[in-house]
């Protein structure tokens, strides 16, 4: 009985030292928790691998590019990948403006030759009438090379490793890394011409297939010749158009003259294909585990898509294969002074591995680019105030805390143009009547597309002053505004305070709306009454504006149309139904818009080319305009060289449809881009998709931001720490009270 007792008071003097020594030690847990934490800095660093020794570019996706095949792909989030994978034989100089093709693969630009209708060689100068035909010799660099890719592998016989895969080497592959053999080879003249094949054939359903029928020779019938073949026939099978004259050089040839086709081999749809990549992808089985040529792409490019999770993130790695590419060595004027020639010569690309995340959402974006966890980013609607300020000139600048970080601003107008667009097919809005001349004409005064700018874009556009956007041939930068819509201005300075409404020149003012109601009396609309019903003018706009978001900018079109007294019926429908409408020719005024393919007026006046007309051609010319002078300038141009001549028919042109005005000329977008101070070699290049290659990182610079932005704030734990221990003082000084009353 003594020795039970004994032990229970020696137990219950124990817990009394523990109660008692409870605080001190959870105070000390608590601090060597907080100076663990100190230790390591960047607590919220979202990414996870070692950077050390690599230079890593961070940036993001929103949406899984569906194509990684050159021969399909065709939209921007799928050239952000390819371009970096694929090499056609010619590219856009980097620093150069106007923009300038130039080699990539080729060893030079390509030896044009001129035929006549026989196929018998014209000289030099020869009339574009006498051309039948024109051949693009291209020769190509020797040593260039594939990257590492299974499908290229071979066995010690000299067997290729995986064209021939078992039933369960099949099942066993999950993904292209379970395939461990990976091979090279030289690139060759022939692999581009295999290319154009694969463009050819109907199964791979390339989007300018139809388009290169018009040009390559023999192209249409090598698509019927092979209809009916799988992919891989077509290694054997000769194209008329197109042929391997030896390793390093390849002979297109094309239908009359065509100078916009070097634009063409400038694209990734002229990439080369190895003949490999078909036989190794196209075995039964693998489609159906996502090993495609669109999962899993083989290239000669500088980059190689070592992971493709769409779900979370796609990674591009160097390739260790990489031909020897250097640095432009010169660019414009001013490069220089920018640093932008600072590597010059050195060799490409520059960064290690590029790791995309995906990202949905553009708040997280935000905040992980503030944090500098992203290298650059866009700016959305909810974070342009706090990004972007407008001076008191009508510019543009960074806020302060983003200068403060060090930010850069890099602003470029898009070779887009987006116009409402009249169908000229239409009784009342259409034809060449004067009337109808005048009544397009005003309304496109009283449309005030600088303050849509203003009020949906942020400001982030340019006024249209005619068919072609900025850094396009032919613009007219000093005096290139739309007289029958603007008045002109002697100088700057004698420009109103609102610059936002102003031509970017500077040289231009939109015209009063007293200007365009003179119009509306002169075109038989006086005060906006029609005088066939003796009330209100009433036009229909068709539009796939069918959300609760778009209702703003369609009661803005309204009050556009109410200044002249013209009552706008809003004709909301869904896609489909609206192509139908534009394909019949049922829609009044539409809105649409174009982006560059290749930088060309012809890229752009072709929009409004008879012979193009949407509904009797099912063409471009969606607003159905025809005038048989501007068709006229418009072949006599579109084949052209770059000159004094051709610069004289486009200003021709662009006075014709300003005075016909068979579209509302609407605006250009710009681009808004931040980059964070380590962020080199950066300049707009709005043609090129393959400018990954030239970027550099300040890794060291990176680095130093990052801790001191993201250092971790640890009072509010302590503050925390310190109020839990005191709530826990009062319970252990009555548990202890406790224990004295039981042992007593």
């Amino acid at each position: 009985m003594t020795l039970i007792l004994m032990s229970s008071l020696l137990s219950m003097k124990m817990q009394t030292f523990k109660a008692r020594a409870l605080v001190p030690i959870l105070t000390a847990m608590f601090l060597a928790a907080t100076f663990s934490c100190a230790a390591s800095a960047q607590l919220n660093n979202p990414y996870t691998e070692d950077e050390s020794g690599q230079a890593v570019l961070y940036e993001s996706f929103s949406e899984r590019p569906k194509h990684m095949d050159p021969a399909v792909a065709y939209s921007s989030n799928e050239y952000a990948f390819i371009s970096q994978i694929y090499e056609p034989p010619f590219q856009y100089h980097y620093l150069k403006r106007p923009y300038q093709v130039v080699p990539l693969t080729a060893v030079r630009m390509p030896e044009v030759i001129y035929l006549n209708p026989k196929g018998e060689k014209l000289e030099q100068g020869a009339n574009d009438r006498d051309i039948g035909f024109t051949d693009y010799i291209i020769d190509i660099q020797s040593g260039i090379r594939y990257q590492p890719h299974p499908a290229l592998a071979k066995n010690p016989q000299g067997n290729y490793e995986y064209h021939r895969l078992s039933a369960a080497q099949i099942e066993a592959a999950t993904s292209l890394n379970d395939f461990n053999a990976t091979g090279s080879r030289e690139l060759t003249a022939e692999d581009y011409v295999y290319q154009i094949k694969r463009l050819a054939h109907p199964k791979i359903q390339s989007p300018i297939a139809e388009i290169m029928k018009n040009y390559i020779v023999g192209f249409d019938d090598f698509s019927k010749q092979v209809k009916d073949k799988p992919k891989t026939a077509i290694r054997d099978l000769a194209i008329e158009g197109a042929t391997a004259l030896s390793p390093y050089q390849y002979r297109i040839r094309i239908k009359g003259k065509y100078p916009q086709f070097i634009y063409w081999l400038a694209m990734p749809f002229f990439s080369p294909m190895p003949w490999e990549a078909d036989v190794f992808y196209d075995q039964p089985g693998l489609a159906d585990k996502n090993i495609t040529l669109d999962w899993f792409p083989i290239g000669t490019g500088p980059y190689l898509l070592a992971e493709n999770n769409p779900n979370r993130r796609m990674i591009l790695l160097k390739n260790p294969l990489f031909h020897v590419e250097t640095y432009p060595s010169e660019g414009e004027p001013d490069d220089r002074q920018k640093g932008l020639l600072a590597d010059a010569g050195k060799q490409l690309p520059f960064i290690d591995k590029v790791v995309f995340m995906l990202e949905k959402e553009t708040i997280p974006y935000w905040t992980k680019f503030l944090q500098g966890y992203y290298d650059a980013s866009g700016i959305a609607s909810d974070s342009f105030d706090q990004a972007i300020q407008f001076t008191g000139s009508g510019g543009v600048a960074l806020t302060p805390s983003l200068l403060e970080k060090g930010i850069q601003l890099q602003t470029s107008v898009t070779t887009t143009s987006f116009y409402m667009g009249f169908n000229m097919l239409d009784a009342t809005v259409g034809g060449a009547s004067e009337q109808a001349r005048k009544l397009r004409q005003a309304i496109s005064i009283a449309v005030d597309y600088e303050e849509f700018i203003s009020i949906f874009m942020n400001g982030r556009g340019v006024a249209a002053q005619g068919v072609l956007p900025p850094g396009i041939y032919g613009v007219d930068d000093k005096s290139g505004f739309n007289p029958y819509v603007y008045d002109s201005l002697n100088d700057k300075a004698s420009a109103p305070a609102h610059a936002p409404y102003l031509h970017p020149v500077g040289k231009a003012q939109r015209k009063k709306i007293d200007a365009a109601r003179q119009l509306m009396t002169e075109a038989g609309y006086a005060g906006g009454i029609d005088p066939k019903t003796k009330e209100a003018l009433i036009l229909y706009f068709d539009t796939t504006a069918t959300s609760v978001d778009d209702r703003p900018r369609m009661n803005w079109y309204r009050k556009q149309f109410e200044k002249l007294g013209i009552k706008l019926v809003i004709r909301a429908t869904d896609y489909n139904r609206f192509q139908e409408k534009m394909r019949n020719g049922n829609a009044q005024l539409f809105f649409w818009g174009w982006n560059a393919d290749y930088p060309d007026p012809e890229n752009f006046f072709f929009l409004l080319y008879g012979p193009n007309s949407k509904v009797q051609y099912g063409g471009e010319n969606a607003a159905n305009y025809h005038n048989p002078e501007f068709d006229r300038l418009f072949e006599q141009m579109r084949n052209m060289d770059n000159g004094e001549q051709r610069y004289r028919v486009i200003q021709q042109m662009q006075e014709i449809v300003r005075r016909d005005a068979p579209w509302i000329f609407g605006f250009h977008p710009k681009n808004f881009s931040l980059f964070h101070g380590w962020y080199k070699n950066l300049k707009p290049n709005l043609m090129a998709n393959n400018q990954l290659k030239y970027t550099r990182i300040d890794m060291a610079a990176r680095a130093e931001k990052r801790r001191q932005w993201n250092q971790p704030v640890f009072w509010p734990l302590v503050l925390g720490g310190a109020v839990f221990v005191l709530m826990l003082i009062p319970a252990v000084n009555a548990y202890r009270r406790r224990v004295k009353e039981t042992v007593q």
